[in-house]
């Protein structure tokens, strides 16, 4: 059988979701602890790998087992045998083709980020800081060219393996409150490190470095070496993948609620 599962997770207490080897991966730490539960190695796959430091609050999971177990033993019982920073938070036996990269249609990031000129204590690791003045109507204007579809070549790494760089982004929003900017980008899919450097090339514009038709220039140019730094990865938070209705998973995660 297949069954699909939801994980949140502190990510900067991993070098990552994939394994590797001799370093702490959220991968790793959950196919070992389904592996306790179903009595037989598990191998997971999942919606959207997430480098060092970043974080999950809705990371969609699937993996085939031959034990049958009640989903609140997959939940309860897979999070006793986790370590501190990751729970899963629902699962659900599903038809046999879903796929938790391949069935999602979207997925969606929200980066955080504390715009003051002290830098964060009892959050730190856990939200982006900019210590300069950021203007969000600026921002939020730059922020609109950017929706559809495009060649996002200018905003992946140089690392980046993605042999198609044309994504389409649907939402892309900034929202402030206090001192808090919080940016949500969901799109078709992401390019690596895409959502850090648009945080990073947008934040150039609400300090009041660039003009606000320097994004839209920097896509068309399609040269990262073009575009702003890249954000920390303390403040990204993948959020969820959004899915078919014919696979009835649970309803979408509320991202960080206290933002």
């Amino acid at each position: 059988m297949k069954i699909a599962a939801c994980v949140e997770y502190d990510g900067s207490k991993f070098c990552g979701w994939q394994i590797q080897i001799r370093q702490p991966s959220v991968q790793a730490a959950v196919e070992s602890a389904l592996s306790q539960i179903a009595c037989h190695p598990i191998r997971v796959h999942c919606a959207g790998r997430t480098d060092t430091g970043v974080h999950a609050c809705g990371q969609i999971i699937h993996f085939e087992t031959r034990s049958e177990r009640s989903e609140k033993a997959w939940v309860m019982g897979t999070n006793s045998y986790l370590p501190e920073g990751v729970s899963v938070i629902w699962a659900r036996q599903v038809d046999a083709s879903f796929h938790a990269r391949f069935s999602a249609h979207s997925r969606q990031y929200r980066y955080v980020l504390l715009n003051r000129n002290v830098r964060p204590t009892y959050l730190a690791r856990r939200v982006g800081w900019y210590p300069r003045r950021l203007d969000v109507t600026r921002m939020q204007t730059a922020a609109r060219a950017l929706l559809g579809t495009h060649d996002f070549s200018a905003y992946r790494s140089a690392r980046c393996k993605n042999k198609v760089p044309v994504k389409t982004v649907s939402q892309l929003e900034i929202a402030s409150r206090g001192g808090w900017i919080w940016v949500d980008v969901q799109a078709s899919g992401f390019l690596h490190h895409m959502v850090r450097n648009i945080v990073g090339t947008l934040i150039a514009v609400g300090c009041g470095d660039k003009p606000v038709e320097w994004p839209m220039q920097v896509l068309k140019q399609r040269d990262r070496k073009l575009a702003g730094m890249t954000a920390s990865a303390d403040g990204l938070y993948f959020v969820t993948a959004s899915y078919p209705d014919a696979y009835e998973l649970p309803s979408k995660v509320v991202p960080c609620k206290f933002w």
